[in-house]
């Protein structure tokens, strides 16, 4: 089916992920951190979703991201996060990752978010921004 790059410094949690997704059928290679998923993507494999979580160590799953969009635009890109603060600093990522979920998550809802992220069409890949357009019509999107 699809080849999952999976981004996860909980053991217990990556090895979860990774046999879920092995167990419907994707092609899963799973790293401890941000720093060990760019090396990866930049070895020759074609991967076709980047799921990872937002905090990690050395790079987190926003830092990641930002460098993904930017060199891989056709990668898809997933977050998953247990801290409300920290899905909220996804915010402004909205055109550059299909979604974030959020932990801890069931076997279940981890494979339907892939899969709908997999059928799902790439998005637009604009910038990020940092800036909050709030609600000053001038400057919406």
């Amino acid at each position: 089916m699809a080849r999952i790059l999976v981004a996860e410094d909980e053991a217990s949690l990556r090895e979860f992920v990774q046999r879920a997704l092995v167990h419907h059928g994707h092609e899963v290679v799973a790293v401890r951190d941000g720093a060990e998923a760019l090396n990866e993507l930049q070895s020759d494999d074609v991967f076709d979703l980047l799921l990872t979580d937002i905090v990690m160590p050395i790079m987190d799953g926003i830092a990641l991201s930002l460098k993904v969009a930017k060199e891989f635009p056709d990668l898809r890109i997933l977050l998953m996060t247990g801290y409300a603060a920290e899905r909220q600093r996804a915010y402004n990522l909205e055109d550059l990752i299909h979604d974030v979920i959020a932990k801890p998550f069931t076997l279940s809802e981890i494979c339907e978010t892939v899969e709908d992220a997999l059928r799902a069409k790439k998005p637009s890949g604009n910038a990020a921004s940092t800036t909050d357009f709030g609600l000053d019509s001038k400057n919406k999107k």
